[in-house]
């Protein structure tokens, strides 16, 4: 028994608004993270979906493709964030504004 795409499509679309409203309400720089990867997993289900829907490993392939940059993004930002511990004594995204050379 296989499950419909509609319902796949809905779960993204749920995790998406929740990674994106975590973008725009959130000020901790660990959490603006967390809400980027939050969408870009939503961006994986709709691939891997739309790929069992036509029955084809382009999507899968996509979505591998995705989770490798999530991880290159995750590595960049965990270094950025640390940077910013440092100089400032915390993780708000508000401070990163007065980084300057």
């Amino acid at each position: 028994m296989a499950v419909d795409t509609t319902y796949y499509l809905i779960l993204s679309a749920a995790v998406f608004c929740t990674g994106l409203f975590g973008i725009l309400t959130r000020r901790n720089a660990l959490l603006f993270l967390m809400s980027v990867e939050l969408m870009l997993n939503a961006a994986n289900i709709n691939l891997v979906a739309f790929s069992q829907y036509y029955g084809n490993l382009t999507g899968q392939v996509f979505a591998l493709f995705t989770m490798a940059l999530a991880a290159a993004e995750v590595a960049v930002g965990i270094g950025i964030i640390l940077v910013l511990y440092r100089n400032f004594e915390d993780v708000d995204v508000a401070d990163a504004a007065t980084m300057r050379w």
